[in-house]
């Protein structure tokens, strides 16, 4: 096994279970375009790609490449960072995205695997605190900015963990596999993305304050206008934004926008 770099957040899994697992997930059939992002030594590559009709593989580091070709010589192996590449040129426009991916940049590569146009599917294994956060049901301790704007345009499963110790080298604390469903029918416009998370991420920024406080101060407007666009969404004023469902926020957002709110 190559010697993984620090600087590039690289921890190796070679479980054969686990990467059945993880593939398993992905519910791949023969017919399917998967697009892997990270493979390292190509462990989990070589699994998906007895599953695929078609595997394309992006690498940053490219001392991993020569050994990725000769491993998986079926593979198209690219040589790019994930998170500047241009997925929809690589891949084509209907794939599914699978994934070991580097803690560091775990935020990044979620939004850039939930940006539209969206795959079919993706299953990525992250820290494990990552996956429960972007699972957690409203109400939940680990109810987020992240939870919302994930779950606005995805079903969002944690579906198992993966200890540290599976790992080469061990890293610090325990990964899951996370599997990203986009909705048919998004809780939040393509359009609207941006203003949404402004919205959500302002008034997670007021957590521990009821929705009428952190609304006022996020928009300037005065307790009644504030109260009316709350009770137009139905959310209760007196509630904290961990409480208030994604469909709510997305609701509350149009709301906002018709008072004439711009999201800065």
């Amino acid at each position: 096994m190559p010697r993984a770099k620090r600087r590039l957040g690289q921890h190796f899994l070679s479980d054969r279970g686990l990467l059945e697992r993880i593939a398993d997930a992905l519910e791949i059939t023969a017919g399917d375009t998967v697009l892997e992002i990270g493979p390292g030594p190509g462990a989990l590559t070589e699994v998906l790609a007895g599953r695929a009709g078609k595997l394309v593989a992006i690498e940053k580091d490219r001392d991993l490449i020569p050994g990725l070709r000769e491993r998986i010589p079926g593979a198209a192996v690219i040589e790019a960072d994930a998170l500047e590449a241009d997925w929809h040129a690589i891949a084509g426009t209907d794939f599914l995205v699978a994934g070991n991916i580097p803690y560091n940049i775990t935020s990044p590569l979620l939004d850039k695997a939930l940006t539209p146009p969206r795959p079919r599917r993706i299953v990525f294994l992250v820290q494990k605190e990552v996956a429960d956060r972007v699972g957690a049901p409203p109400g939940a301790e680990a109810y987020g900015a992240l939870s919302v704007g994930v779950q606005s345009v995805a079903r969002a499963e944690r579906l198992f963990t993966v200890p540290a110790g599976a790992f080469h080298p061990r890293p610090k604390v325990d990964s899951a596999v996370l599997r990203l469903t986009p909705l048919v029918e998004p809780v939040v416009r393509d359009a609207e993305v941006d203003s949404f998370r402004r919205l959500v991420v302002g008034l997670f920024g007021f957590r521990r304050k009821q929705m009428r406080r952190g609304l006022r101060e996020l928009t300037g407007w005065d307790p009644e206008r504030v109260e009316h666009a709350l009770g137009r969404a139905s959310i209760d004023p007196w509630v904290r934004p961990e409480t208030v469902a994604p469909a709510q926020f997305a609701e509350l957002l149009r709301t906002l926008v018709d008072g004439g709110w711009t999201a800065t």
